[in-house]
């Protein structure tokens, strides 16, 4: 069994199923309304309902069944491309293809299946459905990614996350030519409004969503990117590209019906750079991946300005 506690000592006014879902990442909000609706969650020993308001001094109980043992990660031996390592945390280049950890229709040879292999303590770390995981890429991303050893890693880097002290940049190739050089995407994002799998511009709940571009270089069909999230919202980069018209090539998902360029095998969107506070000596220190060959090759190729 799985009990937890916690005591509101604020009057945040927010809703309990939100409230648990920010201090519990392991669970989707649909288990932890689940879990409210089954009576497992109590607030001052009474039963509520998921939207239920909280208020100073509310005291919440949960209490979960453990997983079943054929829902528990075990580890497998996966190759892991390693740029950094220490006592505190891993940095890691992910490939493409590689998926960072278990959800719908995925429930082996994960990232987090092959870090269990390598570094067993990471079992502890955080959650128990991502251990040692405080940010993911997409599937058909590439690049370079940090994961903590510790839980004090693990609280550290979630909180540098959470205050976005942690910079990212990526390198992504898009179709159109861009009037201007540098700018600023500004658009808020949530879930589509009738193709629920999809995040759009086109949603009843917005949230913030910004990112940075910058233009490295141009082709006569395309334009070459260095891309910097502020906000971290699903598939953010590729959606907002996707809504000013530039959409990602080998982007299957966002890039438009019969839009997909021939001989572009993958997503070219590549996390290059990672900066972040060292969780143990509080040095600031910069990670990168270089563009893989596959990218490196599509550039080659791509035909030049007139």
């Amino acid at each position: 069994m799985i009990e937890k506690e916690f005591l509101v000592d604020s009057a945040e006014n927010i809703r309990l199923d939100l409230f648990l879902k920010a201090r519990l990442p392991e669970l989707s909000r649909a288990q932890v309304q689940k879990a409210i609706k089954e009576g497992l969650v109590l607030v001052n020993g009474r039963k509520v309902r998921p939207g239920q308001k909280l208020k100073e001094g509310d005291r919440i109980e949960l209490r979960l069944p453990d997983p079943r043992p054929e829902d528990r990660l075990q580890p497998e031996p996966i190759d892991l491309h390693l740029i950094y390592e220490d006592e505190h945390i891993v940095v890691l280049d992910k490939p493409s293809g590689l998926v960072v950890h278990p959800g719908a229709g995925v429930r082996r040879g994960t990232l987090v299946h092959g870090l269990l292999y390598s570094y067993p303590e990471i079992a502890a770390v955080g959650s128990a459905a991502r251990p040692g995981i405080v940010h993911r890429l997409d599937k058909d991303t590439s690049g370079v990614m940090v994961v903590a050893r510790t839980n004090l890693a693990y609280q550290s880097l979630r909180q540098q996350f959470e205050d976005r002290t942690i910079h990212k940049t990526y390198l992504a190739l898009a179709r159109g030519r861009f009037r201007q050089k540098k700018g600023i995407i500004d658009l808020p994002l949530g879930r589509h409004v009738h193709h629920r799998e999809k995040i759009s511009v086109r949603t009843r709940k917005p949230r913030v969503a910004i990112t940075h571009y910058e233009v490295l270089r141009e082709f006569r069909e395309t334009t070459f990117l260095a891309l910097r999230p502020v906000t971290g919202r699903t598939h953010q980069l590729r959606v907002h590209l996707s809504a000013i018209g530039h959409p990602l090539l080998g982007d299957t998902r966002y890039g438009g019906s019969g839009r997909q360029k021939p001989g572009c095998p993958r997503l070219f969107l590549h996390a290059w750079k990672l900066q972040l506070r060292h969780p143990g000596s509080g040095r600031d220190m910069e990670f990168e991946s270089p563009l893989p060959p596959e990218l490196k090759e599509i550039l080659e190729k791509e035909p030049g300005l007139k």
